[in-house]
């Protein structure tokens, strides 16, 4: 099985943060992780969050990051996804970012994981995908 996991899941693999156990256990489990290469950046931006407010050194958020990238078999180019992610964010009227997490889902016809509340609600009348929250994930 693959699952396309973003960020805001990928996070919680190196954070301690509600829901990190839940991750955990989905990094744990047999799936193959994927996710577009916009993944980096996300993660990164969190944990550059999480060093200004002194909760992570800055070695420790570079480590972090090395750690959670690497749980991913496969990151995808932004590229191969452009096209799509473009239409979808038009279609929902939503961040071209989490399009790109909805592109891949649909190209490789597998479910989406996201600890993002709003993203399942948005991609509700997307055919082709299907968005787990991490809770029921």
């Amino acid at each position: 099985m693959t699952l396309v996991v973003d960020a805001s899941v990928a996070v919680k693999w190196v954070l301690d943060e509600p829901a990190t156990d839940r991750a955990v256990l989905l990094r744990a489990g047999d799936a193959e992780l994927i996710a577009p290469s916009l993944v980096r950046a996300e993660i990164a931006g969190a944990l550059w969050r999480a060093a200004l407010r002194g909760d992570i050194t800055a070695p420790d958020a570079a480590r972090a990051l090395h750690v959670a990238v690497s749980h991913y078999s496969r990151i995808i180019a932004l590229a191969e996804l452009a096209d799509t992610a473009l239409e979808l964010a038009i279609e929902l009227r939503h961040p071209i970012y989490d399009c790109f997490y909805l592109a891949l889902a649909r190209r490789e016809r597998c479910a989406l994981v996201t600890a993002d509340r709003r993203l399942p609600i948005a991609a509700r009348s997307v055919t082709g995908v299907e968005v787990q929250a991490l809770s029921s994930a």
